[in-house]
């Protein structure tokens, strides 16, 4: 994806607000071995990307007078209650350098697992995101999360997950809970209704 921006030469939030008000967003590139440079990008363009999930996980082309940076979006930050983006950080991308990123789950395959089409269970995403590890040109915009064999009182956690050649997952030593399969307490109550209703015949 790519991203135009401009270099920023004054500073200071007289100058962001200058900034905000013309229509442009400030924001940061840092990381490798080049010094920081401040820039700014069009709002309206930062605003509807920062919408599209690949954009916060996916390698950028940021273009700046004509060259190109391969880039991160590290972070940003929104008005409190303005549909406002205040600033922006990058984060120079380094092809032989693994980098640690936090990526979207995608669930497939619930209506077809066991907890669902034999018990009508729900399956809760207890998690939406993971941390991955890997080189640039490895990295995934999503991570699937297949709930295909998941059965009620089943777990899957972060060492279920099958992750794309090369990306590991950061865990920290935890083995850390993505979804659970549960039976609603209605539905178990209503069965639990008609059995004995059963053995009363």
């Amino acid at each position: 994806m790519k991203v135009v921006a401009f270099k920023r030469e004054l500073q200071g939030s007289g100058a962001s607000r200058r900034l905000r008000n013309s229509g442009q967003t400030p924001g940061i590139i840092y990381g490798g071995t080049e010094a920081p440079v401040t820039i700014a990008l069009d709002h309206n363009a930062l605003y509807h990307a920062l919408k599209k999930e690949a954009f916060h996980s996916s390698i950028l082309d940021l273009e700046i007078d004509g060259k190109a940076e391969k880039v991160l979006l590290r972070d940003f930050q929104m008005h409190a209650f303005k549909q406002l983006v205040l600033h922006a950080d990058f984060q120079r991308v380094d092809a032989g350098k693994k980098i640690h990123m936090k990526v979207a789950l995608h669930f497939a395959n619930a209506e077809i697992s066991p907890a669902v089409k034999l018990h009508g269970a729900t399956i809760s995403h207890v998690a939406n995101e993971i941390e991955i590890e890997c080189l640039p040109k490895d990295l995934p915009e999503f991570v699937t999360v297949d709930l295909t064999n998941v059965d009620v009182g089943h777990s899957v956690h972060v060492n279920d997950i099958k992750l794309p050649a090369g990306v590991t997952a950061v865990t920290h030593g935890n083995n850390l809970t993505i979804a659970t399969a549960s039976v609603p307490a209605g539905h178990v109550a209503a069965e639990a209704a008609a059995t004995t209703e059963e053995a009363k015949k």
